[in-house]
């Protein structure tokens, strides 16, 4: 019998994540449903098995992480992709560290790269318009198992703005273009993080400083003129970014935590990396990398902000 480590807090994001997930469906159809299915079999039962060989319960972080995992794909992605991936970032990514509370990285990124490098034309050039302007906006994905379309593209909202394409700043915000399927919609992030911060399931203040990094060194490139980068306020509703500064990069135990120092040098870094990754190196990933390089020297940076505190403390003793 599968024994559940009770975790309100962990609940708590998962709910938020709901409509992110019901979303999903509608803008890509009930495939969308079937990867969600098959990441939280493969992504449960990789965690209970490594559990019951440490002795220990499956965490209710796991349905975090399998939601979070998901609804990151892109909706074409084959099913086994999909199942690999949420293995490998439970695995690898948590229980090889001993499980929840001693991971060092995010195990949904670290599925989510290790896909990535792995698979990369299957993550990153098949993505396929939504289904409402397929189907029509009621049903949209509702009425179908996949939109029918005579052909995938692979360029994302981010990379056709790049290239000077001007894409509607309420069809970015709603969700109403490709990519990922969960990412597309700025609006329920919003409300789900929002939800998170005010249940106090994820700190604000890693929130607050991602994003106004994001925004300050975006608003900045822009303003000077550098080839690539677009308006922030675009560039802020676009791609992942937002996920990722609300339910990612707050995660309890893979983030800065120990002090509010620490969580506001963590997401402005976070939110800065972003912005670099994205236009110097051109890399769709950028989310991805700057989580996981984040998630390194998160150990490093509570450690000196310690016995920095420590020695000013003796200093003025």
């Amino acid at each position: 019998m599968l024994k559940i480590q009770k975790q309100p807090v962990m609940m708590t994001v998962l709910y938020a994540l709901i409509p992110l997930a019901v979303a999903g469906v509608y803008w890509f159809g009930w495939r969308a449903l079937v990867i969600y299915l098959v990441v939280f079999f493969f992504g449960v039962l990789s965690e209970s098995l490594m559990a019951r060989y440490f002795n220990m319960k499956t965490s209710s972080s796991v349905f975090v992480t399998c939601m979070l995992y998901a609804i990151s794909l892109p909706p074409t992605l084959p099913l086994w992709i999909a199942a690999v991936g949420i293995v490998f970032g439970i695995v690898f990514g948590k229980m090889v560290f001993g499980g929840f509370g001693k991971n060092v990285f995010n195990p949904a990124i670290t599925g989510r790269a290790f896909v990535y490098i792995s698979f990369g034309v299957p993550m990153t050039s098949n993505f396929i318009p939504p289904a409402p302007e397929v189907h029509g906006w009621f049903p949209g994905g509702f009425g179908t198992y996949f939109p029918e379309v005579d052909a995938v593209g692979t360029a994302t909202p981010l990379s056709l703005q790049a290239t000077g394409e001007h894409i509607p700043f309420l069809d970015l915000f709603i969700g109403n273009v490709s990519g990922s399927i969960g990412e597309a919609s700025a609006l329920l992030v919003l409300i789900g993080g929002l939800y998170i911060i005010k249940k106090k399931a994820a700190n604000w203040r890693l929130t607050v400083s991602s994003l106004l990094a994001f925004l300050v060194l975006q608003g900045l490139l822009y303003v000077v003129g550098i080839d690539g980068a677009i308006n922030p306020l675009y560039a802020l509703v676009s791609g992942s970014f937002l996920l990722g500064a609300f339910f990612m990069i707050t995660d309890p135990i893979s983030a800065s935590q120990s002090t509010n120092i620490g969580r506001w040098i963590y997401g402005a870094v976070f939110g800065a990396m972003v912005v670099v990754i994205r236009i110097f190196a051109n890399w769709p990933a950028a989310i991805s990398f700057s989580i996981l390089l984040v998630n390194m020297f998160a150990p490093l940076l509570d450690q000196m902000i310690k016995k920095r505190k420590l020695k000013m403390k003796e200093d003025s003793s």
